[in-house]
């Protein structure tokens, strides 16, 4: 049973309502929000790709179809793909949550905790400063830990020594907050329930329930991974404070990311001689230049990151009078809004590039 208390609180905080001190934070939230996208778009698709091409495995590019929202479509699990759960909170998590998002003192990420991992050896040189954002081996670590089960989670550093620190905190982090309760609390945000989810039904209940995850980009259906991503979002939208989900799935080879703007969805495309020439000329670029900025090689062909960005519709706000109102199932909650075409993380003069894959005619 959630605590009353959660229901007040607000989904966030904008910009335009925080003081000045809270602006700079925010501000350097963003900035690294940025770095840690980077570095894990890199990790989820670019480093995977190659390691199916080190292995002689085929690589299964994305459908067009995989990106409309409500699809179904899966491909198989793959030990080949880089899968992992990163939480970056803007602010502390509420110890109030614990029963929810489980981070304790045995998860913390110090050097007596990582000496319990077997297939890990950076406790060996591990320091306590390795953990904070500003420490040059930050990125590393984290990405040494990232294949470590269930999610890790990055927060604002909880001592008062330094102001707007942020620490990779926990790892082996659970989520364990069950979807029903997600439901309940998002159907009742957006003013479909006044306060039980089953107060209209069972059959009602499990509309609500897919719903929830329509609103996160995923057919109700998906596997573990995504489901946990989800419902903390979902959860930390709980909190005073902006937070961000990042997901790798090997399932839908993609990388979701789930934050107060939306839900993105990065994948991988396969891009032709052809392609990338019409793609440099529409830029202005010369074609090396272009595809030193945007692509990365492979056997006979380019790849290259895209973004699919998608925005809720009116079905899935809160209805302007605020009254209830009765769900129907046919209605889109989420809609593509844009596509980009990202740079190479370490092309950081280059600008993502509008690319409409998903409803284009072309291949």
């Amino acid at each position: 049973m959630i605590l009353p208390i959660f229901i007040s609180l607000p989904m966030w905080r904008y910009r335009e309502r925080l003081n000045y001190h809270e602006k700079l934070r925010r501000s350097l939230y963003e900035v690294l929000r940025d770095a840690i996208e980077r570095r894990l778009m890199k990790i989820s698709l670019i480093d995977s790709f190659y390691k199916y091409q080190k292995n002689g495995i085929e690589y299964t590019f994305l459908d067009k179809s995989e990106l409309k929202p409500k699809s179904k479509k899966m491909e198989k699990e793959s030990e080949l793909f880089n899968t992992f759960i990163v939480i970056f909170c803007e602010g502390i998590v509420s110890p109030q949550l614990k029963n929810y998002i489980r981070f304790f003192p045995e998860n913390r990420v110090i050097k007596k905790n990582l000496e319990y991992l077997a297939t890990y050896s950076l406790h060996k040189r591990f320091h306590n400063n390795l953990r904070y954002f500003d420490n040059p081996g930050f990125m590393d670590l984290l990405e040494n830990l990232i294949d470590i089960d269930y999610a890790l989670l990055i927060q604002q550093d909880s001592s008062q020594t330094k102001k707007n620190r942020y620490s990779l905190s926990h790892f082996h982090v659970k989520i364990d907050w069950p979807i029903a309760d997600a439901a309940e609390d998002l159907a009742r945000y957006l003013r479909y329930i006044q306060n039980n989810l089953h107060e209209n039904g069972d059959l009602q209940a499990r509309m609500l329930q897919n719903k929830l995850f329509e609103f996160y980009g995923c057919h109700h259906s998906v596997g573990g991974r995504r489901t946990a991503g989800l419902i903390a979002a979902q959860l930390l939208k709980k909190l005073d404070c902006i937070s961000t989900i990042f997901v790798s799935s090997s399932e839908s080879r993609a990388m979701y990311k789930y934050s107060e703007r939306a839900v993105s969805r990065f994948f991988l495309i396969q891009l032709s001689v052809k392609q990338v020439e019409a793609l440099a000329q529409k830029e202005g670029m010369d074609v090396d230049k272009f595809k030193a900025s945007y692509l990365y090689p492979a056997d006979g062909y380019d790849i290259g990151i895209s973004e699919a960005y998608y925005m809720h519709t009116v079905h899935s706000k809160p209805p302007e009078d605020g009254k209830i109102r009765k769900i129907n199932p046919a209605y889109n909650w989420l809609k593509l809004r844009d596509e980009f075409l990202h740079p190479k993380i370490d092309a950081l003069e280059a600008k993502p590039i509008s690319y409409n894959w998903v409803y284009s005619t072309t291949s």
